[in-house]
């Protein structure tokens, strides 16, 4: 990786979107952060100072119109792309007895037709540089559990896009990976634990740079080598 690499990184406002978007900056790369939080993302910006070139978009993806002019303005602002980066998403618990359809709805339209629609209209681009992509999954994405199994369906349809789409571009040297995450130091995961009623230690949980670290390992590998799927998980389980 070096500063002639463009990337894309979604859901950039999050501590994991941040933390990945961020070290591809350290590279020099030039980046654009994708979120719907502007101090958010102006905050990761302010980390990411050794990106060739920062490009910031708040922007809600759900909607067909936003996605479709991001494209035009990565078309016109870096002609092709090297990474992208899904890191995008929603979470909700709930058992499938008591939980109103639309949830579904709203999960499905966040983490599965989000990252179906941007990849596929990037993948010119991506065709370009034989670019690569990352799909930040979780756990649940290979295992549903109770009450969660609404979001872990979307979690499971997100793998098949990425092994569907691998099967289909490897052999233009496009590499797609997935990674699934356990439980991870962010807001998202403090709040579940208050769900639960559990305490919440967050030096006891995979920290997002780690998780950025073993991408940023993934992306470097020489093109001889393709990582498909990165399981990480806390060392020390505190649930």
């Amino acid at each position: 990786m070096g500063p002639e690499l463009n990337a894309v990184i979604t859901g950039a406002s999050s501590a994991i979107g941040g933390a990945i978007a961020t070290a591809i900056a350290s590279t020099g790369a030039a980046v654009c952060l994708v979120g719907r939080n502007t101090a958010r993302l102006e905050a990761v910006a302010s980390k990411a100072s050794p990106a060739r070139a920062l490009l910031i978009y708040e922007v809600d993806l759900t909607v067909d119109s936003a996605v479709e002019e991001l494209v035009r303005q990565l078309k016109d602002k870096f002609g092709c792309i090297d990474i992208l980066v899904n890191c995008a998403g929603i979470f909700s618990t709930g058992k499938i007895e008591s939980t109103d359809v639309r949830e579904l709805d709203a999960l499905y339209a966040a983490n599965v037709r989000l990252p179906f629609s941007l990849t596929q209209a990037l993948i010119p681009l991506l065709r370009a540089r034989a670019g690569q992509v990352v799909f930040i999954n979780s756990s649940q994405g290979l295992q549903a559990r109770a009450t969660t199994s609404l979001y872990a369906s979307t979690q499971h349809a997100l793998k098949a896009l990425a092994d569907g789409l691998r099967e289909e571009v490897n052999a233009e040297g496009i590499r797609v990976m997935s990674v699934y995450l356990g439980r991870t130091a962010t807001a998202r995961m403090k709040a579940l634990y208050s769900i639960e009623g559990r305490k919440y230690r967050p030096e006891l949980l995979l920290q997002p740079e780690d998780i950025a670290q073993m991408v940023m390992a993934s992306l470097q590998l020489p093109r001889t080598a393709e990582v498909t799927r990165l399981e990480i998980r806390p060392l020390i389980k505190s649930y």
